[in-house]
């Protein structure tokens, strides 16, 4: 292997993170693993492993390295954060994929969107998992699904569905929480997006 022992590091880090976890760590992630402090270095090496054929890419995507061999597998599309708490934007553009197969999940199609926040933590959804949603735009009483409401919350949320005869409530998994109620004509702005069928746990 003629590598020097920095090039050594980063294709041993990524070949335990995509061992261990199925996911190719970011480059802020081996920078974080090397101590280094900008990602300058690390691109310049992730592009010299490509050339010397220890690494392969797909092009225009994040986290797109990849151990050769084999075909690519199927993937599950980020596309954006998800607050368990204070609900934020959920940006629908791929961010990177996760190296998962959504049959895994009972699903011909899934999308992922990372966790933020604690309200789910109950549910044993923790901040910088990945909660993995199948998309549908209905889901019954007490299921975790992702959601916004049109003009009164325009950010994405994770939360448990409850309905009621004159209420929508969105409720956490935590009682630090508060629920969050829609009445009236409001119920009508609550759009789900999806259902969660998976969490893929962050590498600490």
């Amino acid at each position: 292997m003629n590598l020097t022992p920095r090039q050594k590091s980063v294709l041993e880090f990524i070949r335990t993170c995509q061992q261990q976890t199925g996911i190719v760590p970011s480059v802020r992630e081996i920078c974080a693993h090397l101590g280094l402090k900008g990602p300058a270095g690390i691109h310049r090496i992730l592009r010299l492993l490509e050339k010397k054929g220890y690494l392969v890419s797909s092009p225009g995507k994040k986290r797109s390295w990849r151990l050769p061999g084999g075909p690519p597998r199927r993937s599950i599309p980020v596309l954006g954060g998800i607050a368990a708490g204070v609900p934020i934007h959920a940006q629908e553009n791929r961010e990177e994929e996760l190296p998962v197969d959504s049959s895994l999940f009972g699903a011909d199609e899934c999308f992922a969107l990372r966790i933020q926040g604690d309200s789910m933590i109950e549910a044993y959804i923790a901040d910088g998992d990945f909660a993995i949603i199948r998309p549908q735009d209905n889901a019954d009483n007490g299921q975790i699904v992702a959601v916004m409401v049109d003009n009164i919350l325009p950010e994405a949320t994770l939360k448990i569905l409850r309905k009621k005869s004159t209420a929508v409530e969105l409720h956490a998994a935590n009682s630090r929480y508060p629920p969050l109620v829609f009445r009236g004509r409001q119920q009508g702005k609550v759009k789900i997006l999806g259902r969660l069928v998976g969490v893929i746990r962050r590498r600490s």
